[in-house]
């Protein structure tokens, strides 16, 4: 599992930041109609296929089968009404969030690719009703995970890499760290070179 994992918010984030040099990119849409997520998504496809980035379809779990994507990731809710049957005939993997020990039971027993966990730190992107969860909860996580790789999100920064890593972490996935970035770019460079260390 590639150590840096950025989460873009627009097809356009995905076509400035993956020729960086980022391996794995979440696209992740929110409040779009239907035919904008699917033209985004099947942009984020194709450009990511050219970069030898693997995609990931946040949510969307139907659009990436309709559009033959190969990796999404769902929420709690999502897992409610996702067609996991339909996904692992596809050949489509997916990756499950995890806030609690119910949950992570729970994403656990569909054997997802990867489990994240989250906030880790205090988040500015969204209101969330769990606090962070800390260090010594990413060790946990990481402990009852076993051999499914452990991302970890919330509030990440280059700093707080090697504690997180040390914990347990398999992967760090950045989202506000970067979308705030006076230049993006640099930024996403930085992070995979610290990712690399």
């Amino acid at each position: 599992m590639e150590r840096f994992y950025l989460i873009a918010g627009h097809v356009a984030q995905v076509e400035l930041l993956v020729p960086q040099g980022v391996k794995l990119v979440q696209l992740r849409i929110k409040d779009q109609p239907k035919a904008e997520v699917t033209r985004q998504i099947a942009r984020a496809r194709d450009f990511c296929a050219v970069h030898g980035a693997q995609l990931v379809v946040n949510d969307y779990w139907q659009a990436a089968l309709d559009l033959r994507c190969s990796f999404v990731h769902l929420g709690q809710e999502d897992m409610e009404t996702a067609d996991l049957a339909a996904l692992r005939r596809a050949g489509i993997r997916y990756g499950l969030s995890t806030h609690d020990e119910t949950e992570l039971d729970r994403a656990l027993s569909h054997d997802p690719t990867y489990v994240a966990l989250g906030p880790v730190y205090p988040t500015l992107l969204k209101k969330m009703k769990w606090g962070p969860q800390g260090l010594d909860r990413v060790a946990q996580w990481k402990a009852m995970a076993g051999a499914t790789p452990l991302v970890a999100i919330g509030g990440m920064t280059p700093e707080r890499l090697p504690g997180v890593f040390a914990a347990g972490a398999d992967s760090v996935a950045v989202v506000t760290d970067i979308q705030t970035a006076n230049d993006p770019e640099a930024r996403t460079r930085e992070w995979i070179r610290t990712c690399a260390l």
